[in-house]
């Protein structure tokens, strides 16, 4: 009996700033899928219309689909009006239609060292809940990652995310990495937590000790576990590889492709030993 197939995607600018580099790496490590996040050293929301049309004849040419608008949105303080997270969302939807993805990706707002998560939370609702009902009327999805030192940077307050706003259009990004720098052992302590709700997989790995980014399974990020429990699951969705090896800080830093291939290698023996085609 085979064993399921899984949509292979990853963070093309972790590659190269070049667009035309990021569909050919991707194209080389059996990808069908790009996480659109930034080309040229421009977000994603800033493409203007001739970068726009570059890269649907890049994508076009390499038979490449965008799997995800890999958004900023919500990565900024929680004070901030939330009128200029719906302006960012419509630019993202627009984008979303002319690349014909249904997921746009978004964070849950970050806050001043003095604030507790709990004093944010119903600031951090009434955004979210204005973000997904904007995408509702466009079928589309959100899907929320765990950063560190957002509201939602623990499996706990993920949950209560999704559970709070109560829709379908409001999905969960699975990110061990994410989740081992807040001090959280990903699987044992937060995966039967958030299972039923993910639709989304980011793929790298950290240590607990240090914070420091490792490919998948070299970390304490659970990997074997985690990969055999999204198996027995029937996940059928995205994994990303977003392997951070070479870049610094959230913001970039320095790509390669070279780094993101040992990435993409060490991820794929992790699926081929659990009986996991990569597609």
């Amino acid at each position: 009996m085979s064993g399921p197939t899984w949509k292979l995607t990853g963070f093309g600018d972790e590659i190269d700033d070049d667009p035309d580099l990021q569909c050919v790496v991707m194209q080389a490590l059996g990808a069908s899928h790009i996480d659109l996040r930034s080309a040229w050293g421009t977000n994603v929301l800033s493409f203007d219309d001739e970068q726009i049309v570059h890269l649907r004849e890049c994508l076009n040419q390499r038979g490449i689909r965008v799997s995800a608008i890999a958004s900023p949105i919500g990565k900024i303080d929680i004070d901030q009006p939330v009128a200029a997270s719906l302006a960012s969302l419509e630019r993202a939807i627009a984008l979303a239609r002319i690349f014909e993805t249904p997921y746009i990706r978004i964070f849950s707002f970050y806050r001043s060292p003095h604030r507790s998560a709990e004093e944010i939370r119903d600031a951090v609702l009434e955004r979210m809940a204005a973000l997904v009902r904007r995408v509702e009327r466009e079928g589309m999805t959100l899907v929320h990652e765990n950063e560190k030192e957002i509201y939602g940077d623990t499996p706990e307050r993920v949950r209560d995310l999704i559970e709070s706003i109560g829709s379908e259009r409001l999905r969960v990004v699975w990110d061990p990495a994410n989740f081992v720098q807040v001090g959280v052992r990903p699987f044992s302590e937060g995966f039967a937590t958030l299972a039923p709700f993910i639709d989304y997989v980011h793929v790298k790995d950290a240590l607990l000790a240090t914070g420091a980014v490792t490919p998948a399974g070299e970390g304490d990020g659970e990997w074997t576990k985690t990969v055999a429990a999204l198996v027995q699951a029937n996940y059928t969705g995205f994994v990303s590889l977003e392997p951070h090896l070479s870049t610094v800080g959230n913001a970039g830093g320095i790509p390669s492709a070279a780094t993101f291939g040992i990435a993409a290698r060490a991820f794929r023996r992790l699926a081929e030993q659990a009986g996991v085609t990569l597609q």
